[in-house]
């Protein structure tokens, strides 16, 4: 069984994603930030992680790590003119740079593994170009930056991918879901008719992460009703 750590592993997909590898018998070790928790499975436990800092402490990581999940994300939808620079460098710092200096600090201990694999997430709204939605497409679209050159920097060694989701009903997409009217309106503009849940996700992560996308890399999976590529 492999050693998976998951990043933003309290909430949403990310505590899914723990919950169904931990399950699956793998060990999982998860970050929280918020929210002190403490698991009662063997398989999965808790840590806090604050990606902010600038000295990140993840003493509790054994030495082989064959995935790493990055997992925290922010949706935070103006218009741009409202939007002060200091909120990009914010939304940058937390789900890019938090995600370089997870990703250095790991990288010894994926290299002492077969067939590591290094798994981000995107948003359709970086190839769709959605409106109000410039803070979260900059930041995300550094990710998908991130990725393609991360690939190709740690080809053959190490994998590297990206999902891009629509919208997915976790807590973070809450205000936008919070009437049945919202949750009608949005379901109608993807093609197959409705929201994404966490298990949308979490099944094509476990796939990435797995020995079974050994021969996948550099690539941005997008999993969305097939909103980015449909037009109907």
């Amino acid at each position: 069984m492999a050693n998976y750590f998951i990043v933003g592993a309290s909430s949403g997909i990310g505590k899914s994603l723990a919950q169904q590898l931990s399950a699956s018998g793998h060990k999982v070790y998860g970050s929280y930030y918020k929210n002190d928790l403490v698991s009662d499975q063997n398989q999965l436990e808790y840590h806090y992680v604050n990606v902010l800092e600038d000295m990140i402490n993840l003493d509790f990581l054994p030495d082989t790590i064959n995935g790493v999940v990055y997992c925290p994300g922010s949706i935070n939808l103006k218009p741009f003119g409202r939007i002060r620079p200091s909120e990009f460098i914010e939304d940058f710092n937390l789900q890019v740079t938090g995600a370089i200096k997870i990703i250095q600090a790991v990288l010894p201990k994926l290299k002492n593994v077969e067939n590591p694999a290094i798994l981000l997430f995107s948003t359709v709204a970086v190839q769709n170009g959605l409106p109000f939605h410039t803070q979260v497409s900059v930041s995300k679209g550094a990710i998908e930056g991130l990725t393609k050159a991360l690939a190709a920097e740690l080809a053959p060694k190490i994998r590297v991918n990206c999902i891009a989701p629509s919208l997915i009903d976790t807590p973070l997409a809450a205000s936008l879901l919070n009437t049945d009217q919202k949750k009608e309106a949005n379901a109608l503009r993807h093609p197959l008719k409705r929201i994404g849940t966490t298990d949308d996700i979490v099944h094509m992560a476990e796939f990435l992460l797995s020995d079974k996308a050994s021969w996948i890399t550099g690539q941005i999976l997008h999993v969305d009703g097939g909103i980015s590529t449909l037009k109907i």
